[in-house]
């Protein structure tokens, strides 16, 4: 398996297994996020745009120690988040 899917698989597990028990709705949790950041930056934030801050982390991480696989599954797993939010708000 190619280490690209390995990292996939990986984004995909952090996302799809029971965690919102542990850290609750993705799509939730990121709105809160954002209501917080609001307060912060005296701006209105969103949580697509939370997610996608947070992968800009995981970017910036991966910049700082490449060889550290979990910045990267981390960050396709935040991209994901970004776009089921993006979905949510449309319905």
């Amino acid at each position: 398996m190619p280490d690209r899917a390995r990292i996939l698989d990986e984004a995909k597990r952090l996302t799809t297994q029971d965690r919102n028990k542990d850290y609750g709705d993705p799509v939730a949790t990121h709105a809160e996020i954002a209501t917080g950041w609001e307060v912060i930056l005296g701006t209105q934030v969103t949580a697509r745009q939370v997610a996608l801050c947070m992968g800009w982390l995981k970017t910036v991480r991966a910049c700082h120690s490449p060889h550290l696989v979990d910045h990267y599954a981390d960050g396709a797993a935040y991209l994901a988040i970004a776009g089921e939010c993006a979905l949510a708000a449309e319905k």
